[in-house]
């Protein structure tokens, strides 16, 4: 059955009922138990990185940082997707400017883990990494690439590139392409794998978390979080209708029916990873919500028909301030 299908949402809607009235586990056994039921710890490795090598992951992240892959020379895949000085895989802007100054429709969504994901984009329609790479280069709005023949010259004409996609892409005749160039880029996303405490806890050690976080992590698991933000990425791995229960108030942005064309669609989005959370405001789709405490709150009524106590939501928020990679972590906390 198609999980986005009105009935679909009506059998989730009773779900989530359910878990809302079940017992949870008190001790961090108990509660590591009922976890792994539904979450589990950041794999070593993403999927396609067998394929990677040190030649390939150097030249994608070289291109990762490259300005001169933007019209004017201004803007890199960094520069909305900030990955350096520890950051958390995004510009904190609600949404993006492009290379010429006009910003797009939608929040900017985390790289970090994003190689886990069912596909990219808000709305999924890029099902790779090499897919979505190649997108925001030659976007009018982003990058602003006018076509592929254009990045190639730019890139030719840089001698370090010539001789870095020989490197990377032996024994082609001709390797900068940009179908390298998206592979190369993919490569080095898939090294942006982060591992948090959450990780540590689910591996078996019980003071990797906090008092509250244990009490957040309890709540998650016990109201119906974990319907949608499941998985070792708490997320990424379905597309929900934003406003199962409730509806959301911005009804501009129609989501994912613009891709499937599917009535059943209709302001459907991907279901956002839950890692790194706490790094990456402002939140949703269009960046309305500025703080965790709002999105938390927000998304409790929209898809559970709940309104939180103030000590939910700041178990909750404990607990998702969690799940931050810890270099990044706690350079965001000083």
């Amino acid at each position: 059955m198609n999980m986005n299908t009105p009935l679909a949402h009506a059998l989730t809607a009773s779900a989530l009922l359910w878990v809302c009235t079940s017992s949870s586990a008190a001790t961090p056994a108990e509660l590591r138990s009922s976890a792994l039921k539904v979450l589990a710890p950041i794999p070593d490795k993403m999927p396609g990185s067998e394929n990677d090598t040190p030649a390939r992951v150097k030249l994608g992240r070289d291109l990762f940082f490259e300005k001169k892959l933007s019209a004017n020379n201004t803007q890199s895949c960094n520069s909305c997707h900030a990955v350096d000085q520890n950051r958390g895989g995004v510009d904190n802007e609600p949404t993006s400017p492009g290379a010429f100054g006009k910003r797009g429709g939608r929040n900017s969504p985390t790289v970090l883990n994003a190689g886990f994901h069912v596909a990219q984009f808000w709305d999924g329609r890029a099902k790779t990494l090499e897919d979505q790479a190649k997108g925001p280069v030659l976007n009018p709005g982003e990058m602003a690439m006018p076509n592929e023949a254009a990045v190639i010259s730019k890139l030719k004409a840089e001698k370090k590139y010539v001789g870095a996609f020989k490197k990377a892409f032996p024994g082609e005749a001709d390797p900068v392409t940009y179908d390298n160039f998206a592979k190369a880029v993919a490569s080095f996303e898939r090294t942006l794998r982060t591992h948090d405490r959450f990780d540590d806890f689910l591996k078996g050690d019980d003071k990797a978390l906090t008092a509250a976080e244990l009490k957040g992590l309890d709540t998650f698991l016990t109201i119906g979080c974990t319907t949608c933000h499941a998985g070792p990425v708490l997320g990424g791995n379905d597309f929900k209708k934003l406003g199962i229960l409730n509806p959301y108030e911005n009804a501009s942005d129609k989501g994912r029916i613009e891709v499937t064309k599917e009535d059943y669609d209709e302001f459907v989005f991907k279901v956002p990873s839950l890692r790194n959370i706490a790094l990456t405001a402002p939140y949703f789709h269009d960046g309305s919500q500025k703080t965790l405490e709002q999105t938390v709150q927000k998304m409790a009524w929209l898809q559970l028909g709940k309104k939180l106590s103030d000590d939910e939501t700041a178990h909750l928020t404990a607990f998702l301030r969690a799940l931050s990679d810890k270099k990044r972590g706690a350079v965001a906390a000083k």
